[in-house]
């Protein structure tokens, strides 16, 4: 089998791996919302349904041409477990645990999050060591070849981890900074289990720094991999102070078979309330449920002139009486 970019698929016969199937598509190994991915094979990650499928002979097909619309490190894991199932099955706990990190966000073994960093900065152009005219081409064509290269780099991630410090190490010192923030109690987290919230305290003078999700670059005060090794939570309520946001995790927005998150409220009702009497002049805004990993945030100013503890009593009465606005599962 070999990896075909997504916009070359036309009607060609193809397995699609963690994105959305074309009309060529003959199996859809996808943890995507309404993905059609038989439910015997259905995982937590697309990585882990494309093992499940090496598993399940009954389900195999016979094409030549797999692909993905996106590029990340969950479809890149399954893609290459799809092109390379050998090597695949050596290191099939080390990828699965990558695919964990890319998606999720939380990890067991460390140097999954450490691939994950090399991976991110490989699609990051201020970082990576490829030519600097790929991230100028139309994100589909960008996407195509970043998985060209990162198929070829992946077996020496798995194998040879160190040779790539110079583009894990940087993020990896950022994770390390967080986790001690949390360990020695500068950084809190306070679970309300009836509602699927966590609820997490920032020092106010703790600065925001570059880190990367979905291969993506954010600005972020605690690493979210540090936040999300220690809580199950699908809810997050931030509170740095007057600077307070509120997401919701990508677990919520996937079909997840190992648990089931509470279905997504959409919150724009809170933001039209927050704004009737905010004062700071800036406006709240939710993303919209239908958004991977939607926020509720302040745009305009970076504080707001409400009570941190009135927006989380707000929260949790929308998070308890509002009705689900979300279904990712066929």
């Amino acid at each position: 089998m070999r990896f075909v970019p997504y916009d070359q698929l036309n009607s060609s016969p193809n397995i699609i791996v963690d994105g959305a199937a074309t009309s060529g598509t003959v199996l859809a190994l996808s943890h995507w919302p309404k993905s059609g991915t038989p439910a015997k094979l259905k995982r937590d990650t697309s990585a882990e349904i494309v093992f499940a499928y090496f598993d399940s002979p009954d389900f195999h097909v016979h094409v030549e041409a797999v692909s993905n619309n996106h590029f990340d490190e969950d479809g890149l894991v399954g893609i290459f477990a799809l092109t390379n199932p050998a090597i695949a099955e050596k290191h099939r706990e080390l990828l699965m645990d990558a695919a964990n990190a890319g998606d999720f966000g939380f990890y067991k073994l460390r140097d999954a999050a450490r691939i994950v960093f090399a991976i991110s900065a490989y699609a990051d152009s201020n970082l990576s060591p490829l030519d600097k005219q790929l991230f100028a081409l139309p994100y589909p064509q960008m996407a195509g070849r970043l998985y060209e290269h990162l198929l070829e780099v992946l077996p020496g991630l798995l194998t040879d981890l160190r040779d790539y410090k110079h583009l894990w190490e940087a993020e990896d010192a950022k994770l390390s900074a967080s986790e001690e923030l949390i360990e020695n109690g500068d950084i809190t987290i306070e679970e309300q289990p009836h509602v699927d919230l966590a609820v997490i305290r920032i020092p106010e003078d703790l600065p925001s720094k570059p880190v990367h999700r979905f291969t993506q670059t954010r600005l972020a005060e605690c690493h979210p991999f540090a936040l999300h090794n220690r809580t199950n939570c699908s809810r997050l309520l931030i509170l740095q102070g007057q600077h307070i946001q509120f997401q919701y995790r990508y677990e919520s927005w996937v079909q997840l078979v190992s648990r089931r998150p509470p279905p997504r409220v959409d919150l724009n009702d809170l933001a039209r309330e927050l704004n009737q009497e905010e004062t700071s002049g800036g406006h709240w805004v939710f993303d919209g449920v239908e958004q991977i990993t939607p926020r509720l945030h302040l745009e305009g100013r970076t504080r707001t002139s409400l009570s941190p503890e009135d927006i989380k009593r707000r929260l949790e009465r929308h998070l308890t009486t509002g009705l689900p606005a979300w279904n990712p599962y066929d």
